[in-house]
């Protein structure tokens, strides 16, 4: 299988073509190829499936576990940055991608390094997010976790998010509470979950757990989502920069809450996975 992997912000993505991935990609396989001490480690594989129509494409989001995910922003970067560097787009020429959550539109900086997604419309209700219970905007309600009584704000941008307000973050609680809240049963989809702290009205930093992959140094839907939550009850600006452990992104947001992401991506490799690795089962 031939592949490409970059970064965006520490956040590792593989790239595949569907026709490499054809019939090869089990859970079991998808599990070894994103070991990171027995596969070529990532936090997960983008399949670019073959493009509905001249200058439109469409990309799957694989998680470690073998689950899909709706959306990726930090996925949408690189997945915009393989078709760059695939020649398949023009620097500064906006293009629309489909995903499982929705079409975005993305634009590749001249030099490849930065990209720019128009990542949607945030939603706080019950129905889109989804959230158990009556339809309701899900605002500052109360979730008991463990003994932990936590106010969260739900937010879906094309995939679902609980953000968690907290006057301080801490890696060893987003590892504690990240899972729990993750499976909790309010949330039927399950759910990523965003512990968020607001450091001014231009800035805030957040901590992710990710639904099928576990903690995460960055994510571009979390960021959007924690944003557009901070923004909602009036703790920032209409952009804002959203700080976490691999780096920050720029977003924006719209009066009507649509979202626009800009963010860094770097290309680590291309290669061509062997078969051993395919074919040695994890300890």
């Amino acid at each position: 299988m031939q592949f490409s992997k970059y970064h965006a912000l520490g956040n590792d993505y593989i790239v595949m073509e569907a026709a490499e991935a054809a019939g090869g990609l089990t859970a079991e396989i998808i599990g070894r190829v994103c070991a990171r001490n027995f596969g070529l480690g990532s936090d997960g594989i983008l399949i670019r499936e073959p493009d509905p129509a001249p200058g439109k494409f469409h990309v799957r989001f694989i998680n470690p576990d073998g689950s899909e995910a709706e959306k990726s922003g930090n996925g949408l970067r690189i997945f915009s940055r393989y078709l760059w560097d695939q020649g398949a787009v023009e620097a500064e020429a906006e293009f629309p991608v489909q995903t499982a959550g929705g079409q975005v539109t993305c634009k590749v900086s001249p030099a490849g390094r930065v990209v720019t997604v128009d990542m949607g419309r945030i939603s706080f209700h019950s129905h889109d997010v989804p959230v158990t219970g009556p339809p309701r905007e899900v605002i500052q309600e109360e979730l008991e976790v463990n003994g932990d009584t936590l106010t969260f704000t739900a937010a879906n941008i094309g995939n679902p998010h609980c953000v968690v307000l907290r006057e301080e973050l801490s890696v060893e609680e987003t590892h504690r509470l990240g899972p729990l809240i993750e499976t909790e049963t309010v949330f039927p989809n399950l759910t990523n979950v965003q512990f968020l702290q607001v450091l001014d009205r231009e800035n805030i930093r957040i901590e992710i757990w990710e639904r099928g992959a576990g903690y995460t140094l960055a994510s571009g839907t979390s960021s959007c989502a924690a944003a557009a939550v901070a923004r909602r009850l009036d703790l920032c600006e209409s952009v804002v920069a959203v700080h976490m452990p691999g780096g920050h992104l720029r977003i924006e947001i719209s009066d009507d809450y649509l979202v626009r992401m800009t963010g860094p991506v770097v290309k680590v490799a291309d290669g061509r996975l062997s078969t051993e690795v395919l074919e040695t089962p994890l300890p």
